[in-house]
């Protein structure tokens, strides 16, 4: 199995991959640069309320938040770094709900547009709290977080 450095034995990838025509890798960037990003990207009916968010830019800071599955707070802070290229980046899990979170998003320019691909690797905790991290954020429903998240994508690139 294929790892990101530093992962444990047991994480796997995840790997959500869309093409978006007449859009460019710096437009699709700054939509995921833009304040507010990161809630339109959280479909219903989850709600993400931020704490602090110290975000210098995409590839470096850290933003600290709640994610609400109804009454259920999930408390997270990501770590930002720098990606494969000028217009990608990382975020990590530095404490939360997951053993290991490691969330890759590259967007790179391709014939007739942009590709932006979402890859993440991806460990649980043992007993309860993995029981639940598997609910929320892995199999079915982290297919469907991506879905959505790359569809509010492709809608904010085509008003671009």
């Amino acid at each position: 199995m294929m790892t990101t450095p530093d992962a444990p034995a047991n994480a796997h990838i995840f790997e959500h991959v869309s093409r978006f025509a007449g859009a460019t890798a710096a437009e699709c960037r700054a939509f995921h640069a833009a304040p507010g990003a990161f809630a339109r990207l959280t479909p219903p009916p989850i709600f993400v309320q931020v704490h602090r968010d110290n975000l210098r830019d995409l590839v470096a800071g850290d933003v600290e938040f709640t994610l609400w599955f109804g009454p259920i707070p999930v408390r997270w802070r990501a770590q930002h770094a720098p990606g494969v290229n000028a217009t990608s980046f990382v975020d990590y899990q530095a404490s939360g709900p997951m053993a290991y979170w490691y969330h890759e998003h590259t967007i790179t320019d391709v014939p007739g547009g942009v590709e932006l691909r979402d890859r993440l690797t991806i460990a649980h905790k043992p007993g309860l709290k993995g029981v639940l991290t598997r609910l929320a954020f892995d199999g079915l429903p982290l297919r469907l977080l991506f879905i959505y998240r790359h569809l509010r994508t492709r809608l904010a690139l085509r008003r671009a």
